[in-house]
């Protein structure tokens, strides 16, 4: 223990007084994060579309299957992902990530060469287990940064979707029409990013696995689970990514509903996400100013008022300007809960703890993903931003409870 705070203490610092190790291997795992989030992109602007090269006019209502497959198998991996990290260490397991999304992205074509619809499916379970991978990202850049600057490294990691935001929609608009099958260059394009992703892992100092990270005490799951904590934790995270899924899943269709373009989509789809991301360069320091419940609140609002926009108009600036709320609401409340997590297990608990997070968070917007256009098909875009509103204010409730019996950690 002393030989690692000797070391850690003699490396250059920056100006704000991070080692420069640490801020290298956060620049590069945010770069990670940036290339992993365009392939997913990417695929989740190219796959429907796809499937509907290849399948009858009666199967179309299941041409965003893959997409759900893909959902489905961030559910199932997130604890393999998580404890195969645990034994083997954070490079292994990213790295096994990226070969799986390899793996996933080449079956995508496959299927689509072969027009094989099941195939296609089949790629987007695998495809799961690499983005299971990359939302552990964000718990690794807390392991590689100081105590006093892990807010920080979270904020910057998660930052890595503003470059995501630019490349995944320029690469669904490039490759498309490449060559024939159509669609089969942007399946191509996700098996070069994971390569490359894969290599820049290479590059990453994590820490070692230690014995004691896998022999230390470790309380019950149930335990850790059922703190007060981690529960606030783990219901901001949910409620987060359930109100943003849900508002921007139902959105495209929505704004063709209320008459305008079809070209509008990508245009609020962009304002939102980056007002997902481009926040993260900050958000960090404003958790460490201003506290991670604050923040968590200030997140709440902006969501609610996202709703508002929503519910006095169907212009393209409503819902470019309540996007890009509901955007910047996720940003806080994601980050500041994420940040509230990794206050809650030790050392030896946090593969378990991080995997029935993301377990919780990515059941929930597989869910909402789904239930989107089914809300808006049958009570309308008014109703589901209604739905929406009701959740945020179940998120306002937990926290609002939380900190009156808890003071002492607001």
């Amino acid at each position: 223990m002393d030989g690692s705070i000797k070391v850690e203490q003699t490396q250059p610092v920056s100006g704000g007084g991070i080692p420069r190790r640490s801020l290298r291997n956060i620049g590069l795992l945010a770069t990670c994060q940036a290339l992993t989030q365009s392939s997913n992109t990417l695929m989740f602007a190219s796959s429907a579309l796809a499937v509907l090269t290849i399948v009858s006019p009666d199967m179309r209502m299941w041409a965003n299957l893959p997409v759900t497959m893909q959902h489905l198998g961030v559910m199932l991996s997130v604890f393999p992902a998580s404890m195969l990290m645990m034994r083997r260490g954070r490079k292994f397991g990213f790295r096994t990530g990226s070969l799986m999304g390899m793996v996933g992205a080449s079956l995508a074509a496959i299927g689509l060469g072969m027009g094989s619809f099941l195939v296609m499916c089949l790629g987007g379970l695998c495809l799961g287990y690499a983005v299971a991978n990359m939302q552990l990202y964000r718990f690794a850049a807390v392991e590689l940064a100081p105590g006093h600057f892990r807010a920080q490294a979270i904020s910057y990691v998660t930052a890595g979707g503003v470059i995501a935001g630019i490349l995944g929609p320029g690469l669904a608009r490039l490759t498309p029409d490449l060559w024939l099958p159509l669609f089969q260059a942007s399946f191509c394009a996700v098996i070069v990013i994971h390569v490359v992703v894969f290599t820049v892992l290479g590059f990453i100092e994590f820490p070692p696995v230690k014995s004691e990270d896998q022999s230390g005490p470790q309380r019950p799951l149930f335990e850790i689970v059922t703190q007060p904590a981690y529960m606030v934790a783990c219901a901001g995270a949910v409620i987060a990514f359930g109100v943003m899924s849900f508002v921007m899943a139902a959105s495209p269709l929505a704004i063709v509903m209320c008459g305008l373009k079809a070209t509008e989509a990508p245009i609020t789809i962009f304002v939102h996400v980056m007002g997902m991301f481009v926040p993260a360069f900050f958000t960090g320091n404003l958790i460490a100013r201003f506290g991670v419940f604050n923040m968590m609140m200030v997140g709440i609002a902006l969501l609610v008022l996202g709703v508002v926009v929503a519910l006095t108009g169907v212009t393209e600036w409503h819902f470019r300007i309540a996007l890009g709320l509901n955007g910047v609401g996720w940003n806080f409340m994601f980050v500041g809960a994420t940040t509230l997590l990794t206050t809650t297990y030790r050392q030896a608990e946090r593969g378990k703890a991080q995997a029935f997070n993301d377990f919780m968070v990515f059941g929930t917007t597989a869910t909402a993903s789904l239930m989107a256009s089914v809300v808006l098909e049958v009570q309308g875009w008014a109703m589901l931003n209604y739905f929406a509103l009701a959740l945020v204010l179940i998120a306002f409730l937990v926290i609002g409870v939380f900190r009156l019996r808890h003071p002492a950690r607001v």
